[in-house]
């Protein structure tokens, strides 16, 4: 009896972090038949261990990185029209700091960050008084002066998370926890081995691969196609602490260092405030961990300026992330172009392979457009580009925005906590109740783990958005986790075992 023959995709994208999920998307909902394809979880390296802002960088306009800039404040607006529910505004206060950068130049930084990137929704950047306004809560008293602009912060592993179902939706296949073993060319396509969690291996064919592998994708490139291209990767690992809020005040700060870096705080899930990042060149980039030096860093930065001193004893929350810059061959660690470079090899035009390098989750969906872009000329009878006007899944929120839905979900499941709503309306935008059904009485819903996490959820998220593990629904798919116990999360992480004991089904 023949055995069955690999299937054939047009695109096959190795790497499901925020670049390779956009591009999976991208392609899908062009008419390409898509195969997503993810070693771990999806967003579970470099993408959702972010600073987790959607911004233009402001820094960047020092190193003279003006497209970058503007590309990425467009995208700002775009971003938050079409996931106004894991994306909103935020305010960030700069206090001056006159030895470091005066304040003509904190001005004109202003002025074209205000301008340079077509903003339309957000407010203009001003001065302001830190000693007599909320701008200065939580600060020393010796902080007089600073300014105010505006850009956005997300929930960068749910944007990966996303993109994926979004694929899906499309008709893209998703497959987590599944490596590739090898690839090589055949003709004009490639044949690719894929090993599953079980150790089941199978050969799947493609027109095109997408190596969109982060960290690892020069290792990818030198494994499949070591003499087509000729370019190298700056492993630099960002570091971030979480601590007890700082202020109550909803906006963040962006505080200057005399190695001319900035070290953001940022309000984050309520009740703590997000402290990062550092600037780290590594070696090691499969399990990066932050370092005492790092700690120390940032709590001492930190310090600087806030009137309530922190400690390595405050903190109740730390995380590590490597970014794969291309290495422009800048000396300057933080002078190196946070810019993506997208490298295509055709091989004469057959079985074309297109590698990822570099890129910001800001600009991950101008990333994948570009990317299709190149490979056009492999497909003509693609479809136009489309992700800009197209809201990702949950994000068609009625008018009013999602604070107007809160309201309504309230309305419809008035026995429910609002606070539960409200987190799942944040996670799920108008999916929401997919994830509530019929439920009437929070009993409905099932076992109540901690905080807003309840079995109902838990199931959704292994049946609809690839979870398998507790961390995977704990600190990806939710951020539920920082606010449970030991034993709650030890709770969540025993129940999955029984999903997967009973076959993936409560």
């Amino acid at each position: 009896m023949n055995a069955t023959p690999p299937a054939i995709y047009d695109l096959a994208v190795i790497g499901g972090g925020i670049n390779g999920a956009g591009i999976a998307r991208d392609a899908a909902g062009r008419g390409l038949s898509v195969l997503l394809v993810e070693k771990d979880d999806l967003a579970s390296h470099t993408s959702s261990w972010s600073t987790k802002l959607i911004h233009g960088g402001l820094r960047y306009l020092e190193h003279y990185e003006f497209r970058l800039v503007a590309e990425s404040l467009s995208e700002r607006e775009v971003l938050l029209s079409i996931a106004p529910h894991i994306i909103e505004p935020l305010q960030f206060v700069l206090p001056h700091e006159p030895h470091l950068r005066p304040a003509w130049m904190i001005r004109c930084g202003l002025f074209l960050y205000d301008h340079i990137g077509g903003r339309k929704t957000l407010p203009s950047s001003f001065s302001v008084d830190l000693g007599t306004s909320r701008w200065g809560a939580g600060l020393k008293d010796s902080f007089r002066k600073g300014f105010v602009y505006s850009d956005a912060r997300v929930d960068d592993a749910r944007l990966v998370v996303l993109n994926a179902i979004s694929a899906r939706d499309l008709g893209a296949e998703v497959r987590v926890r599944t490596r590739l073993a090898a690839a090589r060319r055949e003709g004009d396509l490639w044949r690719a081995t894929l090993v599953d969690a079980a150790g089941r291996r199978q050969d799947v064919l493609a027109r095109v691969l997408v190596n969109a592998a982060g960290p690892w994708v020069k290792d990818l490139l030198d494994e499949i196609s070591p003499d087509s291209i000729r370019a190298a990767v700056r492993h630099v690992k960002g570091s971030h602490i979480v601590v007890p809020r700082v202020h109550a005040e909803p906006h963040a700060y962006i505080l200057q260092n005399s190695d001319q870096r900035i070290v953001f705080v940022i309000p984050f899930e309520q009740n703590f405030s997000l402290i990062g990042t550092t600037d780290v060149p590594v070696a090691d980039y499969e399990t990066p961990r932050i370092s005492n030096d790092e700690i120390d860093y940032l709590c001492s930065i930190a310090n600087a300026y806030l009137a309530r001193g922190i400690a390595a004893a405050d903190i109740v929350w730390t995380y590590s992330g490597v970014r794969p810059l291309y290495d422009d061959g800048s000396d300057d660690l933080s002078a190196v172009t946070r810019d993506y470079v997208l490298k295509l090899d055709a091989a004469d035009h057959r079985a074309p392979l297109l590698s990822i390098f570099g890129g910001k989750i800001t600009t991950y969906r101008k990333l994948a457009e570009h990317a299709l872009i190149q490979l056009r000329p492999f497909f003509p009878q693609m479809r136009a580009a489309w992700t800009d006007a197209q809201p990702l899944p949950g994000g068609d929120l009625p008018p009013g925005g999602l604070a107007a839905y809160e309201r309504a979900l309230v309305v419809r499941y008035a026995e429910l906590p609002a606070s539960l709503l409200a987190a799942l309306a944040r996670r799920h935008g108008s999916r929401a109740p997919r994830v509530l059904a019929d439920a009437r009485v929070p009993a409905d819903l099932g076992v109540h783990f901690g905080h807003t996490l309840y079995a109902a959820e838990v199931d959704y998220l292994v049946a609809q958005e690839w979870a398998i593990e507790a961390d995977d629904v704990l600190w990806r798919r939710t951020k539920c986790g920082l606010h449970m116990s030991v034993d709650e999360r030890s709770a969540v992480a025993a129940y999955l075992r029984k999903l997967r004991a009973r076959g993936g089904s409560a």
